[in-house]
């Protein structure tokens, strides 16, 4: 049942067939142009490929994380809720001071003044990592942070498609060199067919290329965090 998650479907699934779309199309295309009549072998095979999909997930979730990892080097690879920061002005002043009041409170030590942040941002930046884990601990279910848990899937989305985002290009590239070839040996007979997949792959590279972005991912980490620190006010509610 984990395969059919909503968050693994959306932010680790989704990203792989996306990566994989003109690949996916080729192989249609393919089968159909050399199988008119599609037989049990033809539909085992598309079935085979749908299950690998869920394989894909998976390494789209390795390649997302370390994606992650280097855009987050300086905290161990984990995104947190940059906007606790005294320097940022994400969050309202009374807002900010309210969750840091709560969350100290929960850790049982002392949030860095603006004055030990300016003069130890690392050792500030500990401090909201382990805001950001404690309330990752606390915000899981999904019903009651429904807000909080589309944008981890917001976020979740964009880095794994950005940590596949040069495979799928890759990806990409053989798709229309494979195509191109195709026409070229059946003399352009199959060039309708293999015309769908040259356009899928050129649309498929212009988002890759120019919306598939580590900008993305970092708004979508800092709305994401956003939401998270804002989930203080909820939680303080709860004896």
């Amino acid at each position: 049942m984990d395969l059919l998650d909503g968050y693994v479907v959306r932010a680790r699934l989704f990203p792989a067939m996306l990566a994989m779309a003109p690949a996916f199309v080729f192989l249609l295309v393919t089968v159909g142009v050399a199988y008119k009549d599609l037989g049990l072998p033809e539909v085992l095979m598309t079935v085979t490929v749908g299950v690998l999909f869920f394989a894909f997930a998976d390494i789209a979730r390795r390649f997302g994380q370390r994606a992650e990892r280097k855009m987050f080097a300086s905290t161990g690879g984990r995104p947190f809720p940059t906007v606790l920061r005294h320097r940022d002005s994400t969050l309202n002043a009374k807002s900010k001071a309210r969750a840091l009041t709560y969350l100290a409170g929960e850790l049982g030590e002392p949030a860095p003044t603006p004055e030990q942040e300016a003069a130890d941002p690392a050792g500030a930046d500990v401090f909201y990592v382990s805001c950001g884990d404690l309330l990752r601990g606390r915000t899981r279910d999904q019903s009651r942070f429904s807000l909080l848990f589309a944008e981890n899937v917001s976020y979740g989305f964009r880095r794994n498609l950005y940590g596949l985002r040069y495979p799928g290009l890759v990806f990409n590239a053989l798709t229309v060199a494979g195509s191109i070839w195709l026409i070229y040996r059946a003399g352009g007979e199959n060039l309708t067919q293999y015309g769908v997949v040259l356009v899928v792959a050129a649309v498929h590279a212009l988002y890759f290329t120019f919306g598939v972005t580590q900008r993305a991912v970092l708004d979508a980490s800092q709305t994401y965090g956003r939401q998270l620190a804002l989930s203080c006010e909820d939680l303080m509610k709860t004896p």
